[in-house]
């Protein structure tokens, strides 16, 4: 894999390629040759059919992709150079698609200019995910199973036990990890298209690895995470590896989650450094304090959380966060506040979200939570959200059905960036695969009750 930044002189590319994020927050695109690129294709874009996208109806699908060259990078394919351009995406009468991802994100960081809360928000999110060598999975009436392998010592030829405990594989080193040329070979990918990364390391379990981040504008980061998971799997297909940023593929295991480190900037300054408490100021309290709220309805984690293996990760035990609870570098609070960082660059990190979910919604929906809580002038202290246990009072719903609930209940926060209709095919959507898996029996249920 070969990939470059765009130099600005489209007549390099032998294929233009359009990307396109669907409703759960996938890359998709369509090829054009050079032949066919033009000023107008570029101006006015191509049509085609967003009913494939999860987010229009067949009979009201129509839209058109047009070009982002902000947001274009080059890739190298055998003999061809192929310009991967993100895209917006507007109706046919030229009005801005809604409920297109990239809308959403953009009109949220809208609002916030707009009440004058923040000039714009910036996140460093963390990247968890597993690799293994082989993978096989397979669900029918007759049978149902997974079953993984890596050469840390998990299955297939490589031996029962790993070569390290299961859960003491943090920070190793090699010949212990056996990753460490992939992720170097992903993180030069990503730096070769702009992607700011901060480091990367095995994570806590094995075959299990993270790559950080740089903070970047809100909208910013929602291209290059999206696309920095397509680099990592375009890469570890190249490698003859599977990964998975599932939120918990392996039983009694570490989960993958997505750690997003977050403040809102005003005139060039956070406003979120103060005296208050933890060195946060009034405004980073208020904030927290949305962000928790909204997640103790459920209705942040129906987009933060936004599938039913994220229920399996968000278990007592595994630094996964349960509870409306926020403390100084505590990583059993759903928001901690970094211990290390400087008091005048204080700011806080969400850590309930996983990579399930469609990051621009997931976004979003966080940012305008913490405004809600900053218009609000919420106090988390006075909301008993000062803690580092697990209160059964502010332990969050747990099941994606029961977040959908809270979705439909508490959603007035989101009116802003996300219209009532993309609500509406989201909840539809997440509704159908929850009952897909529930009505399903697990291998678990045949050894406690066959």
């Amino acid at each position: 894999m070969q990939l470059e930044r765009f130099s600005g002189n489209i007549e390099e590319a032998d294929f233009l390629n359009l990307l396109m994020v669907d409703i759960a927050g996938n890359i998709r695109g369509v090829s054009l040759p050079r032949g066919y690129v033009s000023e107008k294709v570029m101006k006015d874009g191509v049509g085609f059919d967003a009913s494939n996208y999860g987010y229009a109806k067949v009979n009201n699908s129509d839209m058109v992709a047009v070009p982002d060259m902000n947001a274009a990078f080059f890739e190298i394919r055998g003999d061809c150079k192929i310009l991967h351009v993100f895209c917006d995406v507007v109706s046919t009468e030229r009005e801005p698609f809604g409920q297109y991802p990239r809308s959403v994100v953009r009109a949220a960081g809208s609002f916030l200019r707009e009440k004058g809360i923040a000039d714009g928000a910036k996140v460093l999110v963390e990247l968890e995910y597993y690799v293994f060598e082989d993978v096989e999975y397979r669900c029918g009436v007759e049978e149902s199973f997974y079953r993984v392998s890596s050469s840390e010592g998990l299955g297939g030829d490589f031996g029962a036990s790993p070569r390290v405990g299961l859960h003491a594989a943090y920070h190793r080193m090699t010949p212990d990890d056996r990753y460490t040329d992939f992720r170097n070979e992903t993180v030069r990918l990503m730096e070769a298209v702009g992607i700011p990364v901060k480091y990367h390391h095995h994570e806590v379990a094995v075959s299990q690895l993270e790559i950080e981040l740089d903070f970047m504008d809100m909208e910013r980061a929602a291209d290059m995470v999206s696309l920095a998971k397509w680099i990592i799997r375009q890469a570890a297909s190249e490698w003859g590896l599977c990964v998975t940023f599932m939120p918990k593929p392996l039983y009694r295991m570490p989960g993958n989650g997505m750690h997003v480190h977050q403040f809102l900037e005003k005139d060039g300054k956070s406003i979120f450094p103060g005296g208050v408490l933890y060195n946060l100021s009034k405004e980073g309290l208020a904030y927290t304090a949305g962000m928790l709220s909204h997640s103790l309805t459920g209705s942040l984690l129906a987009f933060a959380c936004p599938s039913t293996n994220s229920y399996r990760r968000l278990v007592p035990g595994y630094e996964a966060p349960i509870s409306a609870t926020f403390a100084k570098g505590s990583r059993a609070a759903a928001v901690r506040i970094p211990g290390y960082v400087k008091k005048d660059e204080t700011r806080v990190e969400y850590r309930t979200g996983d990579a399930s979910c469609n990051l621009y919604y997931f976004l979003a929906a966080m940012v305008l939570a913490g405004a809600d809580g900053v218009l609000k002038g919420l106090d988390p202290v006075a909301l008993g959200y000062e803690s580092r246990d697990a209160k059964d009072e502010l332990i969050f719903p747990l099941s994606l059905s029961a977040v959908l609930y809270g979705l439909e209940k508490d959603n007035e926060y989101l009116a802003p960036a996300f219209p009532p209709k993309l609500i509406e095919l989201w909840t539809k959507a997440k509704r159908a695969e929850a009952e897909y898996v529930y009505n399903a029996p697990t291998p678990q249920e045949y050894e406690l009750y066959f």
